[in-house]
């Protein structure tokens, strides 16, 4: 199909490809606590990732994003599951969240935040970002060949985030 075929037309709802990742290592997860500095979730805990840049695929860019916020390499990296972030207008977020392991080497530090393996038991106790406390749970049950979860997030009225999972 050429490109012209595809149907792009910039009136139909759109999405910005980002990725979210979480790295494991025995019981813990790696999470980039935000540099005070940081206009959004400063002091709060969340996954590595960020933007999809143009020509690259998802994976790629989990694996870029990976080595530019951490220095770490994965060991194992796919797929964990899809979150349509609905922001209430016509440009929403495809946000891929992925999951790998890494027994090897320590984060480097980041102008994004400090990075930390936190206890899987004590992860409920960090101030995570709002959607965390639903999300890291089934992120962190996922295991390698299990269908992608999907998602969707909203805001209700009060500007509150609504997290749904497809079953």
């Amino acid at each position: 199909m050429p490109v012209t075929d595809q149907g792009v037309n910039p009136d139909r709802y759109q999405l910005i490809p980002r990725t979210l990742i979480f790295l494991t290592r025995g019981e813990s997860v790696l999470l980039l606590k935000g540099a005070s500095h940081k206009r959004l979730w400063a002091e709060r805990y969340n996954g590595v990732g960020g933007h999809v840049e143009q020509g690259e695929d998802i994976l790629s860019a989990a694996r870029r994003e990976l080595v530019e916020e951490t220095g770490l390499v994965a060991d194992d990296l796919w797929l964990a599951g899809v979150v349509t972030v609905d922001t209430g207008e016509k440009i929403g977020i495809g946000l891929y969240v992925m999951k790998g392991t890494s027994n090897f080497g320590e984060p480097r530090p980041s102008e994004e935040g400090a990075l930390e393996w936190v206890a899987f038991d004590e992860i409920q106790a960090k101030d995570l970002v709002e959607d965390l406390p639903v999300l890291l749970p089934r992120v962190l049950k996922a295991k390698v060949g299990d269908p992608p979860f999907s998602a969707r997030y909203h805001y209700d009225r009060d500007d509150k985030l609504v997290v749904e999972f497809a079953e």
